[in-house]
């Protein structure tokens, strides 16, 4: 569903399949420069599902949080895939040692369809998920993700999410208690900027155990990213101190949506590579800029987003479709490898563990373009 609706492609980037096996390949209608056609992959198959996480295992990434959009768990024909998908990255995150959690993203929702949420969430954990050795904690407790909340677009209000994070506390007492995250406007703890202007949200926000800033395409260059760092990042770090609240920074390769947006005729314009990647710079720099500013943890967007061009799995290095135009790792001049910001990835990891020193100078040499 995320590649295209109907004939019409609704991603930017694609993935690099050349290690997938044939059964793992899903043809489309795409053609290559050379004729052949373009291929891409299903999460409902558990071997490819397998093969993220062993790349997670192999560059020394810790896991996924997985999004589980609450509009779709009103449809049982697609509450049936997205479980199967639950069901293959808990599979592949025990056989990789690595972690996973749910997110629920809210987008669509309001007040009187939040009751789908906590139910749902009663059914997993009553189905044993959190009780997976692969199922993320966080202070003891399993970790579970809303995402959506305090946003001035959306018709979710402060009384509504309030009694969500209520009632997902009562249904998770049974199993474990949780930890609940965040994802939240960037001027959550101002009101200003992305976020609601109402001061209700504040007594949302601060029933969290980690407050998660959305920064996606909320700056644009590295000016942009390290005004960010200092007039958000570094002071949410600073109120949250003592509050005991955790604070988890967003981090992004790029930004790009034009298939997407072309495809549900939104008013534009919106061009292809609209927040260029500079061949990893610019995901540098946050890193270092979240690092720097004290981040714990960080969160980067997205492992496989390919509908808004944040992917960071591996990806096309260059023209993989002949027609319609795909942006590809070398769109800014660099000749990089498919697996380019895992490696990124994974020296941001590193940089966060105090196992390779911090610093403002890419970490890894460029290959030749």
């Amino acid at each position: 569903m995320h590649w295209f609706d109907g004939t019409a492609p609704t991603v930017d980037l694609l993935p690099a399949v050349d290690e997938l096996a044939a059964g793992e390949r899903c043809a489309t209608a795409l053609k290559t420069p050379a004729g052949a056609p373009v291929f891409v992959y299903s999460a409902q198959n558990p071997a490819t599902v397998d093969r993220h996480f062993q790349r997670l295992r192999q560059y020394g990434l810790d896991g996924v949080a997985l999004q589980r959009f609450g509009i779709a768990l009103r449809e049982p024909k697609a509450r049936t895939l997205i479980d199967r998908v639950l069901a293959n990255v808990q599979a592949a995150a025990v056989a990789n040692g690595r972690i996973f959690f749910v997110m629920y993203d809210l987008s669509g929702l309001a007040d009187d369809d939040l009751g789908v949420i906590a139910a749902d969430w009663h059914r997993l954990a009553a189905d044993g998920l959190t009780a997976s050795p692969a199922y993320a904690r966080h202070r003891g407790h399993p970790v579970l993700a809303l995402w959506g909340l305090g946003f001035p677009d959306r018709p979710i209000t402060p009384g509504g999410a309030e009694m969500l994070l209520a009632a997902l506390r009562r249904e998770s007492a049974a199993f474990g208690g949780v930890t609940l995250l965040g994802g939240v406007p960037a001027g959550w703890r101002t009101h200003d900027f992305d976020a609601s202007h109402d001061p209700g949200w504040d007594a949302v926000y601060h029933q969290f155990d980690i407050i998660s800033p959305w920064a996606v395409g909320r700056f644009g260059d590295d000016r942009g990213a390290a005004l960010f760092a200092a007039t958000r990042i570094a002071p949410d770090i600073v109120a949250l101190r003592g509050t005991g609240i955790d604070h988890m920074p967003v981090i992004f390769p790029g930004f790009s949506w034009h298939h997407l947006m072309d495809a549900r005729h939104a008013p534009g314009p919106h061009p292809l590579n609209a927040i260029p990647r500079r061949c990893g710079w610019f995901f540098w720099h946050q890193v270092y800029n979240a690092v720097h500013a004290g981040a714990g943890m960080l969160y980067g967007a997205m492992f496989d987003e390919v509908d808004e061009g944040t992917a960071l799995f591996k990806l096309a290095p260059d023209d993989a479709a002949a027609t319609p135009g795909f942006l590809t790792l070398d769109a800014d001049g660099c000749g990089l490898p498919e697996d380019w910001y895992l490696r990124l990835s994974s020296a941001a990891a590193a940089a966060l563990r105090g196992a390779a020193r911090l610093t403002t100078d890419l970490p890894l040499t460029l290959p030749p373009p």
